[in-house]
């Protein structure tokens, strides 16, 4: 539950503590910036009521799963209102229901997904991958955020193509680049790397690495071949 607020704003949990302007370990990190820290810091479950449309919605939706004889707390994990803006977290095997509800039900109508992307926190213990969906109601103008976790060890979320078919080469590229795999996604093939491609390079573990980069004459050497600044 949240600490409360300062400054306006939502008190964060940190599960992690980055070193250097990328994290990067092993190899030295090669941007300048070794000494920089940063936290990795996420916004805490909120508490009601949320404000304005938003309690209206949760509503809905726990009286939906209720319906469907499902225990609420086991399907939205929890509800974040940071910066005036809605994210529900909904557990994964509850996914496609909930975004059918979203789609479907007259009160809600998100009729518009705006794509799934990938975020890796290594720090989240037993939740590092989360996938992201945008949902837009054109018919009550209004936005929200869905965000399902996945640990690194299973991850596995289902596809959402039967709800929002526009999702499908989100979906694609989410896999190729985090390795969530969408289970039930009619085509999960890479979109931007080589099908033999090894590894998912937007996780935060992947190595730094890469080939040599000519321009006009000159060679930009990778990444990892750099010189440190440590």
């Amino acid at each position: 539950m949240p600490a409360g607020a300062v400054g306006g704003r939502t008190q964060l949990e940190v599960v992690a503590t980055r070193r250097g302007l990328f994290g990067v370990q092993g190899s030295g990190d090669t941007s300048g910036y070794g000494g920089l820290t940063v936290p990795v810091a996420l916004p805490p479950a909120s508490e009601r009521p949320y404000g304005g449309w938003f309690d209206e919605v949760v509503d809905i939706l726990v009286e939906i799963l209720r319906e469907q004889g499902l225990d609420p707390d086991a399907g939205l994990e929890k509800v974040v209102v940071d910066r005036d803006e809605l994210t529900i977290f909904v557990v994964r095997e509850h996914l496609p229901l909930v975004c059918r509800a979203l789609r479907d039900d007259q009160d809600l109508r998100f009729e518009l997904c705006l794509g799934v992307s990938g975020v890796h926190y290594p720090g989240d213990q037993g939740r590092e991958l989360h996938a992201v969906y945008h949902l837009l109601s054109v018919t009550h103008a209004r936005a929200l955020r869905l965000e399902v976790t996945c640990p690194d060890a299973d991850p596995h979320i289902p596809t959402v193509v039967d709800t929002y078919p526009g999702n499908d080469w989100h979906e694609r590229e989410t896999w190729d680049l985090f390795g969530i795999v969408f289970d039930g996604h009619p085509a999960l093939a890479r979109t931007a790397l080589p099908d033999d491609w090894v590894g998912h390079p937007q996780r935060k573990d992947y190595p730094l690495g890469g080939i040599p980069v000519e321009y006009k004459g000159a060679v930009v050497p990778p990444p990892d071949t750099r010189r440190s600044y440590r």
